[in-house]
């Protein structure tokens, strides 16, 4: 009788027998085409990102597409118009020549015979733009100014705010074509070398977030400073925003004597934020080749002056760094105001005094 032979089976074996194979509905593209749509989609990113921080070209006064031109205006060496306007009296009859950024009144004009010339900073008004502005082109700008303007082989200088870095770049560039020069609370630049980091922090880290940022950004990565001040995910620039909780008491209350002159702002900037103000920011708060506290004094056998005025309540522009310029640099006439912001010019008087001051007279 013929015996069955009985074969045991694990689990494991039925279960492999058994068990169906899975399916996926995942596509899998070639290695290749799967790079070549990551470098697609990392190109248009790029591209989208240049289209964000990249600033509109500038709206050139007397372009197809720009502002009338309605200033006098002389050109450049490099073919650039600089606008400007005289004030004062005739300057056949003038007894001081001054490249100046604010009005006196026509008794001290008069009585002191003074011919006074403003101008509109690159950019602004109806100068146009130069992309390629540093510290030293503007200097030469204004001294081509002088000279195209017959003021003689000297004249003055005064700057009030970003203006007065001009200043400070007229004494290192054109020392040898001033008279005397007048540096009205002066922006200072916290990356210039020599100010003591303890100091520049003391000044730097109590102003509002917002404004940190935006010398940050215009000093580390100034391609994107027109970027930072345009966009809306964050607050940028007090200063360009007008936000009035960058100015003292006392600023607040000057502020109603130029309210007129908040018709002309679109004016100022009529050909575009990016080569009037960003270019300030960019060209202010960048990496300079020198430091006023390295300058000399110019005038060393007193035929001249350089006078500092800054308001102990300036919210803009620390008082604790311009004393510390100051204090270095011995041979300028230092004035502070006690209880004075950064608007104190236009306070009645103030101008005239300060003019006063500068040409040693009462």
């Amino acid at each position: 009788m013929a015996t069955g032979v009985s074969r045991k089976i694990s689990a494991a074996s039925a279960r492999a027998h058994t068990r169906r194979a899975k399916k996926t509905n995942s596509i899998q593209l070639p290695s290749g085409m799967l790079r070549t749509t990551l470098a697609v989609l990392f190109i248009g990113f790029l591209a989208w990102a240049y289209q964000v921080i990249r600033p509109p070209p500038p709206k050139i006064c007397g372009s197809a597409d720009g502002p009338p031109i309605t200033a006098a205006r002389i050109k450049l060496r490099d073919g650039r118009h600089l606008a400007y306007k005289e004030h004062g009296v005739p300057k056949d009859a003038a007894k001081h020549d001054a490249v100046v950024a604010e009005t006196l009144s026509p008794d001290v004009v008069e009585n002191l015979g003074i011919h006074m010339v403003s101008f509109d900073r690159p950019g602004y008004g109806e100068s146009d733009p130069d992309p390629n502005r540093t510290p030293k082109s503007i200097a030469l700008d204004i001294e081509e100014l002088a000279d195209q303007l017959g003021l003689g082989s000297k004249f003055y200088v005064v700057g009030l705010s970003m203006g007065g870095q001009v200043v400070w770049n007229c004494l290192k560039y054109i020392p040898h074509r001033l008279a005397g020069a007048v540096l009205l609370a002066p922006v200072v630049n916290y990356w210039w070398p020599g100010l003591p980091a303890n100091l520049t922090a003391d000044a730097f880290y109590p102003k509002k977030l917002q404004d940190q940022w935006a010398l940050r950004v215009a000093h580390y990565i100034p391609s994107l400073t027109y970027w930072w001040n345009t966009q809306r995910w964050f607050p940028a620039s007090s200063v360009i925003a007008h936000n009035p909780d960058i100015l003292s008491h006392q600023d607040k209350e000057l502020v109603s004597k130029i309210s007129n002159r908040k018709s002309h702002v679109a004016q100022v900037r009529q050909q575009g934020e990016y080569e009037s103000i960003h270019r300030d920011l960019i060209i202010g708060f960048g990496n300079w080749e020198y430091s006023p506290l390295d300058l000399e004094n110019p005038f060393p056998n007193n035929e001249g002056s350089v006078h500092l005025w800054q308001g102990d309540q300036d919210l803009l522009v620390p008082v604790t760094l311009q004393r510390y310029i100051a204090q270095n640099l011995p041979w300028i006439h230092y004035h502070e105001l006690p209880g004075a912001g950064h608007l104190f010019p236009v306070a009645d008087g103030m101008s005239d005094t300060i003019i006063k001051s500068l040409l040693g007279v009462k």
